[in-house]
């Protein structure tokens, strides 16, 4: 008899809390042409990638994400007192820093980077990766950044 395997998966709602939450994806809104649902879906993504990110801080794996999901990121980078909030909560009191490259890489790190999300047990809005697969990461080889 076979026994399915139980997968838990991980909801990034979880890691934010419900005010800052609402207060980006107002952000969003407000700052690009995204409706709510979008906004929520780009944050979402946004979350996800950085909660693994700091999970996988250290292992050298050149993680990046695609301009669309990129512009959460930003959003929430920006709102500098919640995102420091947030890293010293989810990051051992550390900061999680943000050091772009200049020139923009067209090496699969996008893709490479929403199959780690995966693994890393979020659900992954492929529609806003998949956008991006081919066009840059930008973050700078061998940091331990996002």
């Amino acid at each position: 008899m076979a026994t399915a395997l139980e997968t838990t998966v991980r909801d990034p709602r979880n890691y934010v809390r419900p005010d800052v939450w609402d207060r980006e994806i107002q952000l969003l809104m407000r700052d690009h042409p995204f409706d709510e649902v979008m906004a929520d879906r780009l944050f979402a993504a946004a979350v996800s990638y950085l909660v693994t990110a700091i999970d996988k801080w250290g292992q050298g794996l050149e993680m990046c994400c695609g301009r669309l999901v990129d512009t959460a990121v930003h959003v929430f980078i920006l709102d500098t007192k919640n995102y420091r909030e947030w890293c010293q909560e989810h990051f051992d009191g550390k900061f999680l820093e943000h050091i772009p490259e200049i020139a923009f890489k067209y090496d699969g790190s996008v893709e490479r980077t929403a199959r780690i999300i995966a693994d890393n047990g979020f659900l992954v809005d492929w529609k806003l990766w998949e956008r991006d697969y081919g066009k840059c990461g930008p973050c700078r080889p061998g940091e331990n950044c996002h």
